[in-house]
């Protein structure tokens, strides 16, 4: 497979790029950020944006995540992603009795993509949450197109199997990690380091 195509693909990719239309992005924030982890890579959010449009007419793109209103170093980030392309849907987080932290986005992506039928032709989502393949199906029958982006280490097969298309972030790596620098300078703010491990991935349906 390459760049989330089967060697036997009926369309090429720029054949595929072509019929997308009108795309809108659907980014879970906490399951991207722990996928960058495993990949040991951090993600530059102005190439990410770059490449999941593709020069397709990009309807809106919408980044969910968990907030803690008192973590100033992502009150940052957030705000820098607002100004830079992204429509940032946020969720307190709510502290469970282990100590950790969590903020499940499942229901607001759902009905985002359910909402938004109509007005994008394809949608992109950012995730490999097996909560999400209903929304997907759904999205389907309502006549659009949905690719799916995660790593896939991290991806239900009930997610890919429900998905016009699927590519793995690992082979996009490369096109959406920031660049290495020299010296403190850096066009983007840091992404935030959150102090809790999101419940929505560790209940995920997973697969090596």
């Amino acid at each position: 497979m390459l760049n989330g195509f089967d060697s036997d693909s009926v369309f090429t990719p720029e054949q595929v790029l072509e019929n997308r239309g009108r795309v809108a992005i659907f980014i879970d924030g906490s399951n991207l950020f722990y996928a960058a982890m495993q990949l040991s890579m951090e993600i530059d959010y102005t190439k990410l944006l770059c490449r999941l449009t593709a020069g397709s007419r990009l309807l809106r793109s919408f980044f969910y995540t968990g907030v803690d209103r008192t973590n100033e170093k992502q009150q940052g980030f957030l705000l820098w992603m607002r100004r830079n392309g992204y429509r940032v849907v946020a969720k307190d987080l709510v502290q469970l009795p282990d100590g950790s932290k969590k903020a499940n986005l499942d229901v607001e992506i759902a009905v985002d993509m359910m909402s938004l039928v109509g007005a994008y032709d394809t949608a992109i989502l950012v995730s490999g949450d097996g909560d999400l393949a209903y929304a997907v199906d759904a999205v389907s029958y309502r006549g659009a197109r949905v690719e799916v982006v995660s790593l896939r280490s991290m991806t239900s097969d009930s997610l890919i199997n429900v998905a016009d298309r699927y590519i793995d972030l690992e082979q996009i790596k490369d096109e959406i990690q920031k660049s290495a620098r020299h010296g403190h300078s850096h066009p983007h703010p840091p992404h935030p380091h959150y102090s809790y491990r999101p419940l929505d991935l560790a209940e995920t349906d997973k697969v090596g």
